[in-house]
């Protein structure tokens, strides 16, 4: 049986996904990945090629923090943290991806 492929993001979704899924706590990158698709009933997977590009125009634009650390399989890895201006950007995004969900959602409904 072929497995279904994971819908394309929304652009700026994935800021606020990565931003929600730090809101719990510092996690690495593999481990960002990894917890959307389990949130996501495995039905998003977010490429490395997109994440760790992601990752890093967040650490500059000061959304996040980032420091070395050892991961669970023992390996040096960089962890990632929500800052107190990562934490405003999430309630941003999530406001108006809210807005921009329920104007589809009335579109779908009249259309």
């Amino acid at each position: 049986m072929k497995q279904a492929e994971c819908p394309e993001l929304l652009p700026g979704t994935l800021y606020m996904m990565v931003l929600r899924t730090l809101r719990r706590g510092p996690l690495h990158g593999y481990a960002i990945a990894r917890r959307i698709k389990e949130a996501s009933g495995e039905g998003l997977a977010i490429e490395d090629g997109s994440l760790y590009p992601a990752l890093n125009r967040m650490l500059v634009k000061g959304w996040l923090a980032a420091e070395w650390g050892i991961s669970e399989n023992n390996r040096k890895a960089r962890f990632y943290r929500l800052t107190p201006a990562g934490k405003k950007q999430l309630q941003r995004e999530s406001s108006q991806f809210e807005r921009l969900v329920q104007a589809i959602r009335l579109v779908m409904k009249s259309a």
